[in-house]
């Protein structure tokens, strides 16, 4: 079973750094089913391509256990050592994981960066062919190229396998790449080769972030992904998009509702941070995590805005934005500029700004990174005003449908009461000579406030 990862970034040999795998030398990691090898066959400053070879054992995965309904001999004789299955996607993770989860650790600038990446898998079940394997990938924004492996190259009269060599061609950061094979390939394989429990919807969601939800074949991913049907039916439900039609009649006007309310308080978020904006005079202005552009769209179609500067971490939500830039008037578009970065490395990009607005966008960083954050926005940066919304986690109880103790969403790391946030404000402004104020966002409640609150910033 084998893996090929390739890039033409220069330097090409950056990858090492990526997949933290030193391309220098080869290495070989114990997994439960076998052996995963890693190794550079091309390593140079043009050029660099990582394969990962796993040498299942089908004999030890079935030792000491019960055969399988196929009879003994399929449990030992069969492809897994050959054909990409699931055994390919918990090696992703276990050998891959630091890159799989968006980390470098020598070269943190690079994992969020989009890149030109190709990916091959020399042996890949199909069910649906060619025509499925387009309908996967190409929505991600993957050049396809599709090639059906015979039965047996020796004698060509026995016919075409159920098998593909795929090759997949993109400019996209290594933790999607392989968040999308982590997720796809046991959509393609015909079985999951280990243990389904509820964790497994927790899995694909993590790692459908950003693209699943959004992904014309959504249904059919989640209904291969995952086995059983109760699992099935909690993963659709939070794969929810705004615009989406629930299946069940009696439960669209509980979801339409549902989706209104959370539109309507991010628009409320919206109009907060472009009102403070608009009131402080600024002329040129940051949108900070701007994700798919929606208070960047809001603020070209301001004339008081001379600039506007949309950045974000996420290239895939960055696409989205650029697209809603593309529908504005010509005099508007040239007014805004978008481009990708973090909120916790150094930019010499966002100096010399009039004002920022940082809209729900600390809650999904670590506690532990705020304090990079804060030095590159409020000492690095230093905008004359600044705007940050984040939820009040006090106003968590009057969400029916929302468990005690659970967040708002899935890949929030924190959510502050309205005393943490004012305590957090105060010494951000006391350590970089700035005035703040707590203004609540969205209607209040005489008992818990409003669901959103937000910090507004004024450099003294």
């Amino acid at each position: 079973m084998l893996l090929t990862i390739s890039t033409t970034h220069r330097p090409a040999t950056d990858l090492g750094f990526l997949l933290v795998k030193n391309p220098v030398r080869a290495q070989s990691f114990e997994l439960s089913f076998g052996k995963a090898h890693v190794l550079y066959p091309e390593a140079s400053e043009e050029r660099c391509t990582a394969a990962l070879l796993l040498d299942i054992d089908p004999v030890g995965l079935v030792r000491g256990r019960s055969p399988g309904a196929d009879g003994p001999l399929d449990q030992y004789v069969n492809d897994r050592p050959y054909v990409a299955s699931s055994f390919l996607s918990v090696a992703l993770a276990q050998v891959f994981g630091s890159a799989l989860n968006g980390k470098s650790r020598d070269r943190p600038e690079l994992a969020g960066l989009a890149l030109p990446m190709e990916a091959s898998i020399s042996a890949l079940p199909a069910r649906g062919g060619e025509p499925l394997l387009r309908r996967l990938f190409e929505p991600l924004g993957y050049a396809v190229e599709v090639e059906r492996l015979p039965l047996d190259e020796r004698f060509p009269d026995w016919g075409a396998s159920d098998l593909y060599r795929l090759r997949l061609a993109a400019t996209c950061t290594v933790a999607d790449l392989l968040a999308h094979l982590y997720v796809l390939i046991p959509v393609l394989d015909a079985d999951k080769h280990y243990y389904f429990g509820p964790d497994e919807v927790e899995k694909l969601l993590r790692r459908g972030e950003g693209w699943l939800a959004s992904h014309p074949e959504k249904n059919l991913i989640t209904l291969r992904y995952l086995k059983r049907r109760q699992l099935i039916r909690s993963a659709l439900a939070q794969l929810v998009e705004p615009g989406d039609e629930g299946e069940d009649d009696e439960d669209e006007s509980a979801d339409r509702a549902r989706r209104e309310r959370r539109e309507s308080l991010h628009e409320l978020r919206l109009g907060a941070a472009l009102a403070v904006l608009k009131g402080c005079g600024a002329a040129r202005v940051l949108d900070l995590g701007c994700g798919e552009g929606k208070l960047t769209v809001l603020l070209a179609k301001e004339p008081q805005f001379r600039e506007i500067v949309g950045m974000d971490v996420a290239y895939r939500s960055l696409e989205v934005a650029q697209r809603r830039v593309e529908r504005l008037a010509a005099a508007q578009r040239q007014r805004v500029r978008l481009f990708q970065g973090s909120l916790t490395y150094a930019d010499a990009r966002l100096a010399g700004y009039d004002a920022a607005a940082v809209v729900e966008v600390i809650e999904h960083m670590d506690e532990g990174r705020l304090g990079a954050f804060e030095r590159v926005l409020f000492e690095r940066a230093r905008p004359g005003t600044v705007a940050i919304t984040t939820p009040n986690a006090e106003y968590n109880i009057r969400f029916e449908t929302l468990e005690q103790g659970r967040f708002r969403h899935r890949d929030h790391r924190f959510e502050w009461t309205r005393a943490q946030l004012a305590a957090w404000a105060a010494g951000v402004a006391e350590r970089h000579g700035y005035s703040v104020s707590i203004l609540p966002v969205g209607p209040e409640d005489a008992e818990v406030g409003a669901p959103s609150q937000m910090a507004v910033f004024t450099r003294a």
